[in-house]
């Protein structure tokens, strides 16, 4: 019964979270400060893990179809990297930068009362410091999403400079071989619906902090898993239904 009472308690807080804000002016600047603090503060991380992802997913490609066509190992590789990786591993591993960054957050304001003032002075809370949150980092996961193909592509060329498996003109021809657009379409998809799972998951947790200090710890984890899960779940529906 816990299940569907967090449920019914996160289809209210959206419906909370989605109306009309009060002063558009302030909710543009917040916006735009979320883009920064959520979006452009995770491009370190995402680089890191893209570029050596990239080269690991080119090496093992190439080490595991030494009798295939050499151009199949760029184009396995930016494949992988489109349809899989830099949409759904990039949004789990968000989920435990940004996703608990947010819980943390939200919940530290609920439990020092910040929360309950906003709501004295007459504001929406929940609009105000969630609805910024999701819109930005929406808004954001495109390009992130981009900038990480492109660094996952360059990590696995990379991959093939430092090894002898292909030449690097043979892996830039696999990269050039049979590419589908619509990929890109379809990770962007999945990216910017991932990215509302987390955010909003993440500040529902926040937001039902209610017990003190150590609650925010536990609801910042179970933020964490909670994201993760729901984003296997409809990688797997998008999966099926774009595709």
């Amino acid at each position: 019964m816990k299940f569907f009472a967090n449920i019914g308690a996160y289809i209210l807080l959206m419906l909370r979270v989605f109306s009309k804000p009060q002063r558009w002016r302030i909710f543009y600047a917040k916006i735009v400060n979320e883009m920064m603090s959520l979006g452009m503060n995770s491009l370190p991380i995402v680089s890191i893990v893209s570029v050596f992802v990239g080269a690991v997913i080119a090496i093992q490609t190439a080490y595991n179809l030494q009798t295939a066509p050499d151009y199949m190992v760029g184009l396995a590789t930016r494949d992988t990297l489109i349809v899989e990786f830099c949409s759904t591993m990039i949004a789990l591993i968000l989920s435990g930068k940004v996703g608990s960054n947010i819980a943390s957050q939200i919940g530290t304001m609920r439990i020092t009362e910040q929360v309950d003032a906003l709501e004295l002075m007459g504001v929406n809370s929940a609009n105000f410091l969630i609805c910024p949150k999701i819109i930005a980092l929406v808004l954001l996961t495109p390009f992130i999403t981009i900038f990480s193909i492109g660094i996952g592509i360059a990590g696995g060329f990379l991959g093939m400079a430092v090894t002898d498996y292909i030449t690097v003109e043979q892996y830039v021809d696999g990269i050039q071989y049979g590419f589908t657009p619509y990929y890109i379409t379809y990770s962007i998809i999945k990216s910017m619906v991932f990215s509302f799972i987390l955010t909003s998951i993440s500040a529902f947790w926040g937001y039902s902090v209610s017990r003190g200090a150590l609650e925010v710890g536990r609801n910042s984890t179970r933020a964490m898993a909670a994201s993760c899960v729901c984003i296997l779940i409809f990688d797997l529906l998008l999966t099926e239904l774009l595709l």
